[in-house]
This record gives structure tokens, C-alpha cells and sequence, in this order.
């Protein structure tokens, strides 16, 4: 709970948590090196070397006060100190620096700007602007003076190195953690891929590689995979059966009816087609989405050819015009969606004088909508409407059809095999029900 606020800053992809778990230990290590390396060893090593330098810029003052005159600083210089390495040279005042120089990335320069001074109380002022030098400005009894030596003998050299080598390995190692880690997660993002095309009714060749514990996991969804699929067969073939076998007698039945009267045919008839539409109904449920499989489909054409078929067949139904700015097809098993599209407008022109469908397409998104203007639904009694042979008296009309409560739950599974969602609401347009099917591209 302490941490839940961190959560929103968090990325949501395994790839991405498992390169930050893979980058943050190496940055802290990283920093820690360049902390406590570079300032403490860098800055007692300059420390120490400063010291050292210190004492002989002192000896080489004491020989520039001991001239006789001006011009004979560099000589003298040269002649007692001249083992030390260093010159001397005299300058005007205009020439000495107003502040000390350094360049921005010379870690240790600043060490010497710190220390020298407080070891040289003559010091007017120091230039390390030049990577292989070191002038040091000084007051004598001369007047200003220039000594001048190797950068080396006051700092050690190259001390960036370290750091950029550091950088470099790191981000070498980095890259190569980050692409044996991509190998690794592959086989969890097939395996998701494949759950997923599971989930809408797709079936996807996957075989189960990478680490044990994936391959573990992979072959437990193989296995549940397979488990539902002969699951699904051995039912659809058994109500298969069941069907066959209820078509014979309602034949007989319809054979003999044909005998009789037309006063005493006409209400058995009805009951026989009333009967014939519940097996049907119960039949369409149990397929779902079984039947078919998924394939690119231009939703407008799909939907317009459905529209077009309803209006044959007598239903007062209207196509609105396309919405959203998407474009291309999308993946639908086409007798499953076709099923539940058909559900809907009956269920609209049955319950409604009138339907309208639209089609929004969007980059993200498909959005098949039927609307009526019938008595609608109660907003608590939706989730209700959506179960199997639930009918709700109340709200829909029964004597207008022979409807057994399994259109909604029909278009429900359908929605729900493509990885969609069946939204019910009210009809702004038209006052009645309005069904949505909501489809992820």
C-alpha cells in the first residue's frame, strides 16, 4: 500500500517491467562507481598529487625572489630548479587571468582549483584550459610571474576514461541482457497470442517452447484447449442428434395434420411451427460461434447484405449511413456474426414497428448497432435479458412472437467469442431498445 501510488508510473507490458528490473540495477551501480571512484580515488589522487606540486611551485618562488632582477627570472629558474621541470616567465599584469580557468568536463581540475591556492598564498590565478599543460600565475618581487608544467604531474590523466568505459560495457551488456531477454519472453507473448485467438473463437497452431515453467504453462493451456474444444464437439454433435431426431416426429405430425380439417388443422399447425421455432432457437444457442471460422470482413457490405436480407423477408429495417473514420475489414466468423446480427433485427422488428442499424468503424473498434422503437428494456432487468431463456414479459411483448428467450443470449456469445462485448441501452433515436455489438480490432 505504500507504494500503490508508484503503480500509475509503472509500465503495464512484462517486456517492458523486465527491462526496467534489467536497466535500474545497472544505472545505481553505475552512479555508485561514479561516486564513490571517480570523487573519492580521482580526488585523493589529485589530493596527493597537488601536495607534491605545491612544495616545488614553492621552491621554484623562493628562486624567482632570489633574481637579481626581472629578466633574469628564467635563467635562474633553469640553472637552480631546472630537475623540477618547471619555467618561470615573468608577465604584465594585463596578462594574468581576472579568475581561475578550467574546461566543464575536467573532474579533477576543480580538486586543483580548490587546493592549490590554500597551499600557495602568492597564487593570483590558474589556467587548465589546456589538457597537456598547467599555467600557474604568481605574485613575486618581480611582479607577476608565469610557471608553467605537465599536466600529468598534477592530475592522473585521462580520468574520463574510467567513466566512458563504464558507459560503454554497461550499454553493451544492457543491449545484449535485453535481447536474450526478448528471446525469452516470446514464447509468453505466442502463448497469450494464441489464449487470446482462443478467446474469440479462433484456433492458432502453438507449440510450447522457452523455459520450463513457459512450457509448463504452455502445455496446460494445450491441454485445457483441447479439453473444451471435445467438450464443444460432443455436445454440438449430440444436440445434432437430438435435432435429427425431433425433425422425424414433428414431420409425422405434420403429415398427419394435413388429414384433417382446416378448422381443427389450423391451431395444431401453429403449435408444430411453434415447436419447430424453439428447436431451431435452442440449436442457433447451442453453435454460438462454433460454426465457421474467422476471416476479413468489410463490415459495411456484411452488415448491408444482413439488412438487405431482413428487408426480404418483410422486416421494416433501415441501414444508416457509415460512422467512424476507420477503414479496412475485420476479423469475424461470418455465420456467428451473421446469427447474432439476425437475432437482433428480429428481436427489433418483432418488439418495434420499425429497426435501424448503423456500422461505426473506427481505428480501434467495430460497433454494430440495432435500434427499435419498441417498449424496451428496463435498466435493471438488462443483465437479466442477456441470460438464456430469460423473457421478460413486463418489458417486451410475448404475443407478438414465439421468441423462447435466447436471441440476446445468442448475440451475447457470439460478442463475447469474437472478444466483444452485446451492450444493451435506450434508443435516443427512437425511444425503444438499442443493441450494440462492440468489437476490439
Amino acid at each position: 500500500m505504500m507504494f500503490g501510488w508508484l503503480k500509475q508510473y509503472m509500465p503495464r507490458s512484462l517486456y517492458a517491467r523486465a527491462v526496467l528490473i534489467l536497466l535500474l540495477p545497472v544505472v545505481v551501480v553505475q552512479l555508485v562507481v561514479t561516486v564513490l571512484f571517480l570523487t573519492r580515488h580521482f580526488e585523493d589522487v589529485t589530493r596527493q598529487m597537488t601536495d607534491t606540486v605545491a612544495r616545488e611551485l614553492r621552491l621554484v618562488m623562493d628562486v624567482v625572489d632570489a633574481s637579481p632582477d626581472r629578466a633574469s627570472v628564467p635563467d635562474r629558474v633553469i640553472t637552480e630548479a631546472g630537475r623540477l621541470a618547471l619555467t618561470a616567465e615573468p608577465v604584465p599584469a594585463d596578462e594574468v587571468p581576472e579568475e581561475d580557468m578550467r574546461l566543464w568536463y575536467d573532474f579533477s581540475g576543480r580538486v586543483i582549483l580548490r587546493e592549490l591556492p590554500e597551499k600557495i598564498a602568492a597564487l593570483l590565478a590558474i589556467d587548465l584550459t589546456d589538457d597537456r599543460r598547467v599555467d600557474v600565475y604568481a605574485d613575486s618581487r618581480h611582479g607577476p610571474v608565469r610557471l608553467s608544467f605537465d599536466r600529468r604531474r598534477i592530475s592522473a590523466s585521462n580520468p574520463h576514461q574510467l567513466f566512458v568505459n563504464m558507459l560503454f560495457f554497461g550499454g553493451l551488456i544492457t543491449v545484449i541482457a535485453i535481447l536474450y531477454l526478448r528471446n525469452q519472453l516470446r514464447p509468453i507473448k505466442r502463448l497469450a497470442r494464441a489464449a487470446e485467438a482462443f478467446g474469440r473463437g479462433r484456433h492458432e497452431p502453438y507449440s510450447p517452447s522457452g523455459a520450463s515453467e513457459v512450457r509448463a504453462a504452455g502445455n496446460a493451456f494445450l491441454d485445457m484447449r483441447n479439453r473444451i474444444e471435445r467438450q464443444i464437439e460432443q455436445r454440438t454433435l449430440m444436440l445434432s442428434g437430438v435435432s435429427h431426431d425431433l425433425r422425424t416426429p414433428l414431420t409425422r405430425m405434420r403429415l398427419s395434420l394435413s388429414m384433417l380439417d382446416d378448422e381443427e388443422r389450423e391451431l395444431l399447425e401453429r403449435d408444430v411451427d411453434d415447436m419447430q421455432q424453439m428447436l431451431d432457437a435452442f440449436l442457433n444457442f447451442v453453435k454460438g460461434a462454433s460454426e465457421g471460422s474467422a476471416e476479413p470482413v468489410d463490415p459495411h457490405a456484411f452488415v448491408a447484405e444482413a439488412v438487405q436480407e431482413a428487408r426480404r423477408a418483410g422486416r421494416e429495417v433501415t441501414l444508416l449511413p457509415p460512422e467512424g473514420d476507420g477503414a479496412g475489414q475485420v476479423k469475424l466468423n461470418r455465420l456467428a456474426m451473421r446469427r447474432a446480427i439476425d437475432n437482433l433485427i428480429s428481436n427489433a422488428a418483432r418488439y418495434g414497428a420499425k429497426a435501424e442499424v448503423s456500422v461505426m468503424l473506427s481505428d480501434k473498434s467495430l460497433r454494430i448497432r440495432v435500434e427499435d422503437d419498441g417498449p424496451g428494456i428496463p435498466a435493471e432487468r438488462r443483465e437479466e435479458a442477456t441470460r438464456p431463456f430469460s423473457r421478460l414479459d413486463p418489458a417486451r411483448n410475448q404475443d407478438r412472437g414465439g421468441g423462447v428467450g435466447l436471441g440476446l443470449a445468442i448475440a451475447t456469445d457470439i460478442a463475447r467469442a469474437h472478444g466483444g462485448v452485446l451492450r444493451l441501452g435506450e434508443s435516443a433515436r427512437l425511444g425503444g431498445l438499442r443493441a450494440d455489438i462492440v468489437i476490439a480490432r
